[in-house]
């Protein structure tokens, strides 16, 4: 090859190495205190009750993953679960308010939901056949799964207007479902009221000071069932979009200790009909930060008006009406899942259900061949590695570089989650800890946030004293596309496609080890954990 043609090559590939930048950032994970907590098992999905009839621009992305439909023998999904060892699983759904319960003495016959053009969401009534809640109940069982049901909050009710429904909630459906689970000894962790009646509600409304009285009902349905068992099952409510007034006056009518849980739903990136802007607001940053105001508010109400409840986002898909094909169930929504799994815990978030385990494009689970989708391995990751403690994380770097600290889970040391959203930035990470970032101010404690280098001249070396008493590596978690294709449907872990064993199981999800002293980075558009075993954290121990 002549000297010519060498340079042609060069200056043809220049544009490629110009256009990745590296940039140094420096973080600090202040130690000394957590600053917000989360459940145990802070990683939840639902199960919805959608049939294959139920669609959204031109397609019908659900087929047989109904709580009614789906193959609960197939051995993907069992592994699926299993591989959390307490996962959350929330029943409920769009139509969850029109779910008749197939026991007891019922008023209307019991039925599969049907297309109906009158109907609440376009379908009618549909039941749940007592044989099919203990097929259910048997694969709780058997995969060790944590179960919040969703009861129907319209049962008994009549519709005033379009969308306002008015009336007092007819409870016997709903005792004798109850009074069923607990006779065949079925453990269910909480039982939620009603789904989307808030505020305005989606499809139908409930007046909040009616659902503040039927709330208090219920929880005394629930002491009088439960009577003669030491622990009762927690009561969420209202299942919807936050609304400040609604939630508010729901809190002051039940009074104290009647909702133990104010779950919302988020549905933040819009329509899934949306398809490349989908992507364009999941890697804005500036798109992102927007839902911290509904986290802030909603922790706000509860410490004003309701200090005794704690938050979950009961549902969250991102694109909502299904999620959007090509980028709800591929590696691009990670960025959004994870930064939101993040967001939601500095917030005070104790759970946070994604919508959906299976079905739709939102599926943590493909619909059709239960193969795990990219966000599957992104909240397994997060559930094998982030413990409860929430830490804090100051930074200089760019909005692009998203960072979140926990305590390790069920170890020592902590874990560091970071999210590249720039397609042209590689970012490379001094860290470091402060045992003590703040100044005493009377009784309250004031983190200082005028000076970063100040910050960091009176940190501490995360290193122990002795280095005979340290592991001198840490663990990384890269994750990246497939080909590099952000809509890939394949996920990689250091490198390696992420793909279910010849038997069905889910992979080993391995770290790569580093050097403690070599250098952190950061590809452009990827995702890494960093888990540092002994990591000085007092707020750990």
């Amino acid at each position: 090859m002549d000297f010519r043609t060498l340079l042609l090559i060069v200056l043809a590939l220049f544009p490629v190495f110009s256009a990745q930048t590296v940039e140094d950032t420096e973080l600090v994970i202040d130690t000394s205190v957590k600053i917000a907590w989360t459940d145990d098992n802070y990683i939840c999905a639902t199960l919805d009750w959608w049939p294959k009839e139920k669609c959204n621009y031109k397609q019908c992305p659900w087929d047989l993953a109904s709580i009614i439909n789906l193959d609960l023998s197939h051995p993907f999904l069992e592994n699926a679960i299993r591989a959390f060892k307490g996962l959350r699983l929330r029943l409920g759904g769009s139509l969850q308010d029109q779910v008749i319960y197939g026991v007891g003495n019922l008023k209307s016959p019991c039925h599969p939901f049907t297309k109906q053009k009158d109907g609440l969401f376009g379908f009618s009534k549909g039941c749940l056949h007592m044989k099919r809640w203990d097929e259910l109940n048997n694969l709780f069982k058997k995969t060790g799964a944590l179960v919040t049901f969703g009861l129907n909050a319209l049962y008994g009710r009549r519709r005033i207007n379009r969308h306002a429904w008015g009336g007092n909630w007819d409870s016997s459906n709903a005792l004798d479902f109850i009074k069923y689970t607990v006779a065949k000894g079925y453990q269910i962790h909480s039982w939620e009221f009603g789904n989307e009646l808030s505020g305005q509600g989606i499809g139908a409304s409930v007046n909040a000071v009616q659902y503040g009285k039927d709330v208090i009902h219920l929880h005394n349905l629930i002491d009088q069932v439960y009577k003669n068992f030491d622990q009762h099952p927690l009561l969420l409510a209202p299942g919807g979009f936050y609304s400040p007034e609604w939630f508010s006056k729901l809190l002051e009518v039940s009074g104290p200790g009647i909702v133990n849980v104010l779950t919302h739903h988020i549905y933040n990136l819009g329509p899934g009909s949306e398809g490349s802007k989908l992507v364009d607001k999941i890697l804005d940053p500036q798109y992102l930060n927007k839902i911290s105001d509904t986290f802030g508010n909603l922790t706000q109400t509860i410490k004003e008006k309701g200090p005794w409840a704690s938050a979950w986002v009961g549902e969250s898909g991102g694109a909502y009406n299904s999620g959007g094909p090509n980028v709800s169930n591929a590696f691009v929504d990670s960025f959004w899942y994870l930064d939101q799994l993040g967001m939601a815990a500095k917030h005070h978030t104790k759970v946070y259900c994604r919508q959906t385990l299976i079905g739709g494009n939102y599926g943590l689970l493909d619909t059709s061949t239960f193969v795990p989708n990219p966000d599957y391995y992104s909240a397994l990751l997060w559930h094998r590695l982030m413990g409860k403690e929430v830490l804090d994380v100051s930074s200089n770097a760019s909005p692009y570089l998203r960072s979140y600290a926990h305590c390790t889970k069920d170890r020592a040391g902590v874990t560091l989650l970071l999210i590249n959203l720039s397609n042209q930035i590689q970012y490379g990470v001094n860290i470091q800890s402060s045992a003590y970032t703040s100044l005493q101010v009377g009784d309250k404690r004031n983190h200082k946030k005028t000076s970063f280098v100040h910050g960091l001249k009176e940190t501490v070396s995360w290193v122990g004293s002795k280095s005979s008493d340290v592991t001198l590596y840490r663990e990384e978690y890269h994750l990246t596309p497939e080909g590099g294709d952000l809509q890939s449907r394949t996920m990689l872990l250091n490198g390696k496609p992420l793909q279910l064993t010849e038997r069905g199981d889910i992979p080993s999800l391995s770290p790569v080890l580093e050097n403690i002293k070599s250098p952190i980075s950061v590809a452009p558009l990827s995702i890494k954990f960093l888990v540092f075993p002994n990591f000085n954290s007092p707020s750990c121990r």
